[in-house]
Formats: C-alpha cells, sequence, structure tokens
C-alpha cells in the first residue's frame, strides 16, 4: 500500500471552498484542521519508518484523525 498524506481537500473534494472559508473564519475549525495535518503527518512519518513507534500507538493516532475528519465534515455540513 503506497504512503500518502489525507489532506482534507482530498478527502472531501466536494467542500473544498467550504473548508477554505471555514478555515478562514472560524477559530474551532482552524485548530481542528492544524490538529489533522499534524496528525496526518506524523502518522506518515511513522509508516515511512522515519519515526517508529507502537502498533497501538499510531492505530491511536489513526482513530483520532479519523474522529477529526468525521467531527470537520459534520462542521462543513452544517455550515453549508
Amino acid at each position: 500500500m503506497p504512503l500518502t498524506h489525507h489532506p482534507l481537500t482530498q478527502e472531501f473534494p466536494e467542500y473544498k471552498v467550504e473548508i477554505h472559508t471555514l478555515k478562514a473564519n472560524n477559530n474551532y475549525f482552524h485548530h481542528l484542521m492544524e490538529r489533522y495535518e499534524a496528525i496526518d503527518k506524523q502518522i506518515y512519518r511513522i509508516q515511512s519508518g522515519e519515526e517508529p513507534t507502537s502498533d497501538d500507538y499510531v492505530n491511536r493516532l489513526g482513530k483520532e484523525r479519523l474522529s477529526m475528519k468525521d467531527e470537520m465534515r459534520q462542521i462543513i455540513i452544517t455550515n453549508k
């Protein structure tokens, strides 16, 4: 499986404009997105072997990223 980042605009390309608007105008969404991106980068580093860690830790990060993605999607849909 090739390693890839999961930017929110790739995960939800149909909401690209809404994501940009929310990131610029909603502090909570902006904070969530920054945290999501940081976790995504950390998972990528772990999976590429740059940052060794336990499977449990990377699984927890993956679950946190998924939870944040779900929350941000709900915010996007609510503010559309």
